[in-house]
C-alpha cells in the first residue's frame, strides 16, 4: 500500500526541476560565479532504472549548466530543458510530443516557477523543504528535502505500484 493518495499504476512519466529538487536548494558557487550542484546517487539510480523500464523522464529547469546536461545524459535522459523561464509551455509540448496524458505524469517542483506545471499534471510532488505555496498545490509532500532522495522516493513508489521495482535483472546494475 502506497503512502501516496493517487493511482500510481497510471503513471508513465516523470518531470523534475533541478535546483531544490534533484539538488539541494543551497548551491555552492565556483570561483567564476557559476553554481555547482550536488547530486544524490540514489536519485540517479532510480532515474536510470526508470528509463530502462520505459518510463518517460524530462528535466525542466530555469538554470543552465553543461554539467547538469551531462549528468542526465549519462543516466539516459534525453529530454533536458535548461534556461526555462516559463516551464508550462515546455511541459505541455513534451506531453504532446510523447503522447502522454497529464494524468499519467508526475511533476516534482519546489518553488514558484513550478506552480503552474504542478497544477497541470495528475500527481504533483514537493520536497519537504519546498516553498509554502508549492506545498499548497502538491498532492504529495516528500519525506525528504530537495537533493536528498525526492526522485528516488517517488520513482520507487510508482515502480513498486506497477510491479517494476526490483522485478528484473535490470534492477541490479547501472
Amino acid at each position: 500500500m502506497s503512502k501516496i493518495d493517487y493511482d500510481l499504476t497510471k503513471i508513465k512519466a516523470f518531470v523534475f526541476d533541478v535546483d531544490g529538487v534533484l539538488s539541494p536548494g543551497t548551491v555552492p558557487m565556483s570561483a567564476d560565479g557559476l553554481p555547482m550542484r550536488m547530486v544524490n546517487v540514489k536519485d540517479g539510480y532510480a532515474l536510470q532504472l526508470a528509463v530502462k523500464h520505459g518510463y518517460k523522464i524530462a528535466i525542466i529547469t530555469g538554470g543552465y549548466s553543461e554539467a547538469v546536461a551531462m549528468r542526465f545524459k549519462i543516466l539516459g535522459i534525453d529530454d533536458v530543458y535548461m534556461g526555462a523561464s516559463m516551464k508550462l509551455p515546455i511541459l505541455k509540448q513534451w506531453l504532446n510530443d510523447n503522447n502522454l496524458d497529464a494524468s499519467e505524469t508526475v511533476y516534482v517542483g519546489d518553488d514558484i516557477p513550478d506552480h503552474d506545471c504542478m497544477k497541470a499534471v495528475g500527481l504533483s510532488v514537493a520536497p519537504a523543504d519546498a516553498d509554502i505555496d508549492i506545498k499548497g498545490v502538491a498532492h504529495y509532500i516528500s519525506t525528504v528535502n530537495g537533493g536528498y532522495g525526492v526522485a528516488r522516493e517517488i520513482i520507487e513508489e510508482v515502480m513498486k505500484a506497477r510491479g517494476d521495482w526490483m522485478s528484473t535483472e535490470k534492477a541490479f546494475g547501472w
